[in-house]
């Protein structure tokens, strides 16, 4: 009975039986051929060097021999020696990997196998391409790994498979610790750019003493600006948004919990033109205003600015459209409008709300430093200030919800208006009018010195403007009473007096107001 069991088993004979061999199994992304052709060029040809050191990295190679000579000829590079056969096997020898290079039998068959550099750039091209496909394969590994985690949560998985992915399309994969002699040369280097170049070192908001004060807003600065409501918060950085986009021509980044993109875009139409939001809410205007808004408005119109009005954003979902907006449209500064509308999605939700807020701010400043931009975040005060006596100038310690703020940015500033409270002067021992003006107070500087920059505010045009102070009001007063003086002399004696100059009559230049400012003319 065993027996005739057991013999059908050992009979049978699958149909369709197919042969299986090594060739049908997979294998990583290679070009071991080419790498040896690129390798070798280097070695013969100093042009090949320059065609592909900005190409490659040692990872790129899939030899491991390959990536080891590749670190000696970037050695030798930084160093500025001859690379060729023999400093290379010296080199190698030096760093004690001569023989994880294979030798200098194989230097020597490596340098055999091209004549010349042609064509190098497209080859090392190849080699990058299926190091890309080898890293895109691992990623994808790593993420079906965590997918299967129940534990993990999925919005965090998704912010870390795109950072992931974007690591690779920016070509710059995470780096480990560097030594301190290569960061003072990129200090060095970064200096002597700097001092090339005409303007500021960071990105210019067009207030001349705020830049002045921060050289501009920096690359990978977290700059929070604060104040209570109605203080001009929104419209301190439509202004500034607008003098960057249009003035020096940098794409602007401006995500708007708040106001939709269409409330946002009339308040700089409104800046812009010199129309009042509200004429152009009711569309209310005469012919020569629909001219001067149709001719005003195609500066506006044609400014690299990207406007997301998204409600209640995640700090997954603004790290995910910023990185796409760097990316894809060079975004150079991202503002955000306000920090305290944002919402922490699936990462740390579990806390309060305090919890947020400090987890959302490390997350702006992370994302500051990761796409190299200044990043701006409006932020909400306190009532405390209210409730102060004084002056109720605003402190470090009115900053809403969260004492992360203040720790995790590299710029806390205030914006503050003594009008706002019913206040006619400034608390300062001049004790002048402060009607139409507004300050920011720079409270926190980690790069730079503290100081309160006084700007002008058109409340009704929602515009922060540059604070003129050559000229005032008793200074109008004095030169209108000298020409009412002088006209009245002319009755009686018609030629003793000549008429007074523009200057002299109104504290102005006789070519007329600078920069075509109509605010300018005292009437």
């Amino acid at each position: 009975m065993q027996q005739n069991q057991q013999n059908p088993n050992r009979n049978f004979k699958p149909k369709n039986t197919t042969v299986v061999n090594l060739q049908q199994g997979r294998i990583p992304p290679q070009a071991t051929d080419l790498e040896e052709v690129v390798i070798g060029a280097m070695m013969v040809d100093k042009k090949g060097i320059d065609d592909a050191i900005d190409i490659l990295t040692p990872d790129c190679f899939y030899d491991t021999r390959h990536q080891v000579i590749y670190e000696a000829i970037m050695t030798l590079f930084k160093e500025a020696k001859p690379i060729d056969l023999m400093t290379i096997s010296s080199q190698l020898k030096s760093d004690g990997k001569i023989d994880l290079a294979g030798g200098d039998f194989y230097l020597i068959s490596l340098s055999q196998k091209v004549g010349s550099s042609a064509h190098i750039e497209h080859h090392a091209r190849i080699v990058l391409q299926k190091y890309i496909q080898r890293r895109l394969i691992s990623i994808a590994a790593e993420i079906q790994e965590e997918a299967y985690d129940e534990t993990a949560d999925v919005l965090d998985m998704l912010d870390s498979a795109e950072a992931k992915l974007f690591e690779v399309t920016q070509g710059n994969l995470k780096k480990g610790a560097e030594a301190a002699g290569s960061l003072v040369q990129q200090a060095i280097d970064k200096i002597q750019a700097d001092s090339k170049k005409e303007g500021m070192s960071g990105i210019a908001t067009g207030f001349t003493k705020l830049d002045d004060l921060t050289s501009g807003w920096q690359p990978t600065d977290l700059i929070i600006i604060a104040a209570r409501p109605a203080m001009g918060k929104t419209a301190f950085v439509i202004s500034m948004a607008k003098n960057i986009a249009i003035k020096f021509k940098h794409p602007v980044a401006l995500f708007s919990l708040e106001m939709s993109s269409v409330q946002l875009i009339t308040r700089m139409i409104s800046s812009e033109t010199g129309l009042s939001s509200e004429k152009l809410k009711k569309g209310n205007l005469e012919p020569y205003e629909w001219e001067q808004l149709n001719v005003k408005v195609k500066n506006l119109s044609e400014a690299p600015i990207y406007i997301d009005d998204t409600p209640a954003l995640s700090i997954f979902d603004l790290r995910a459209k910023a990185r796409r907006l760097v990316s894809q449209n060079g975004v150079k500064i991202i503002i955000i409008d306000y920090l305290q509308l944002m919402t922490a999605g699936g990462s740390g939700g579990g806390g309060n709300r305090e919890q947020e807020i400090s987890m959302i701010s490390r997350n702006l400043k992370a994302l500051a430093k990761e796409l190299e931009v200044p990043v701006i975040a409006l932020s909400q005060l306190s009532r405390a200030v209210e409730s102060r006596g004084g002056s109720k100038r605003p402190q470090l310690s009115d900053l809403r919800e969260s004492g992360a703020i203040e720790q995790d940015a590299d710029i806390v500033s205030f914006i503050y208006r003594p009008e706002y409270y019913d206040f006619t002067e400034w608390d300062d021992d001049e004790h002048s009018p402060c009607a139409g003006q507004a300050e920011i107070m720079i409270a926190k500087h980690r790069n730079g010195g503290l100081d309160n920059v006084r700007l002008k505010f058109e409340g009704h045009l929602t515009r922060f403007s540059d604070l003129e102070t050559n000229y005032t009001g008793s200074a109008f007063q004095s030169s209108m009473n000298q020409f009412t003086s002088s006209m009245q002399n002319m009755q009686d004696e018609p030629t003793s007096l000549p008429m007074p100059s523009v200057n002299d009559a109104f504290g102005i230049e006789e070519d007329g107001p600078q920069n075509n400012d109509t605010d300018s003319i005292p009437f």
